[in-house]
């Protein structure tokens, strides 16, 4: 057990809590040595609620420390979420008992520092509000970026007018 603890602090350090598709990047810095610093296209769904779909924009170091992966990025990140699907709410989510709640989670640095989306329910407007924002061990960004998506519900089906027969 002693000897499997470093390879699980290792899976533990590196892991996310949900994987994203990478969907595209551009290039915002040339770098002589090692991938050139970027922008990266990211998607992910809500875990919770099927039918809504992320999509985050955020700063990827490059460099010789980005290609071993020893970089820290910085905080700048976007955020764009949409009802891709029907929608159904949990009653924990339709009561605010899980605001506030991770959706999302990516490692920005090998030590201490996490991009986060973290969702919370408006009831009055039945909206679901993303937030996307950086944490570090000892001190966050005030860096963040919002989005909001209304659930609209769909117009019942008005009844068949009847029609009297002809005679």
């Amino acid at each position: 057990m002693i000897r499997r603890l470093p390879v699980i602090l290792l899976l533990t350090l590196f892991s996310q809590t949900l994987p994203a598709d990478r969907l595209g990047e551009v290039s915002t810095k040339f770098r002589m040595l090692g991938p050139n610093d970027k922008v990266v296209i990211e998607a992910f769904d809500d875990p919770a609620v099927p039918g809504v779909t992320c999509y985050l924009s955020r700063a990827k170091t490059g460099g010789m420390s980005g290609a071993v992966g020893l970089a820290e990025d910085t905080s700048d990140a976007s955020i764009a979420c949409r009802q891709t699907g029907a929608v159904t709410l949990s009653p924990d989510i339709k009561n605010n008992s899980r605001d506030g709640e991770e959706v999302f989670k990516q490692r920005t640095s090998i030590l201490f520092k996490t991009m986060q989306v973290v969702r919370f329910y408006d009831a009055g407007r039945n909206t679901l509000i993303y937030l996307t924002y950086s944490d570090k061990l000892v001190d966050g960004s005030p860096k963040n970026s919002i989005t909001a998506v209304p659930l609209y519900q769909p117009a019942p089906a008005m009844p068949a007018a009847t029609v009297p027969a002809i005679q």
